[in-house]
């Protein structure tokens, strides 16, 4: 669907003349409109989206995995590693907040690009800590359940007296990363429907801003 400013631009390319020409100022203030509605939502989005996981992990507390889990005794490890996502979460939210007041006001072009790139350039920040802070709990609960879990104990000794080690932990990586993949895949591909999406209009209204400021 064209937004307001897609359907002027489309109707001065028309060769009459019953449309109004807008002024600069015009043209900005609806730019300004549109990208300070656009983080707005990214901002809203990410809590959301935190909101939801935070709702998935409660939900699989009292599965039978997480209740084994729980015996490891293994708040030493998890309970810094919860803390400091939270807070590099809370971070992001802050950055996501600021933006979105920062652009609201914004009075002048060139600030307002720089404004959009630094937007930009936080979501792509987010989205990689999301990545990477899955692959490092993940390395944990298998480092974990290597080192607790009396089951997979018994296998490795099981598999070292049968002379087949190395195929026991062949298979333990190559599985979890193909699992890691695709759940990498996934999340990639709901980062680019959502925030992809979000920042395609906000580059669009990034180039919008070069041509009015030039």
């Amino acid at each position: 669907m064209m937004d307001e400013l897609d359907l002027l631009k489309k109707d001065w390319n028309k060769d009459d003349n019953k449309y109004p020409k807008l002024t600069y100022n015009e043209i900005y203030k609806m730019i300004l409109n549109k990208s300070s509605s656009i983080v707005k939502w990214i901002f809203i989005i990410s809590l959301l989206e935190f909101a939801f996981w935070t709702v998935i992990s409660f939900l699989l507390k009292d599965t039978e995995s997480m209740k084994r889990f729980e015996q490891y005794d293994a708040d030493a490890v998890f309970i810094p590693l919860m803390i400091f996502g939270y807070i590099i979460l809370a971070y992001f939210f802050y950055l996501f907040f600021k933006n979105y007041k920062t652009i609201s006001v914004t009075d002048n072009a060139k600030v307002l690009m720089e404004n959009i790139l630094k937007t930009r350039k936080t979501v792509k920040q987010y989205v990689a800590f999301n990545l990477i802070y899955l692959v490092i709990s993940t390395v944990a609960v298998l480092y974990l359940e290597f080192e607790k879990d009396q089951q997979i104990i018994n296998q490795v000794q099981q598999a070292t007296a049968n002379g087949e080690v190395f195929k026991f932990y062949a298979t333990i990586i190559i599985t979890t990363v193909l699992l890691l993949a695709v759940a990498i895949g996934i999340l990639l591909l709901f980062y680019w429907l959502v925030y992809g999406i979000l920042l395609k209009r906000l580059n669009s209204n990034y180039r919008e801003l070069k041509k009015l400021d030039s």
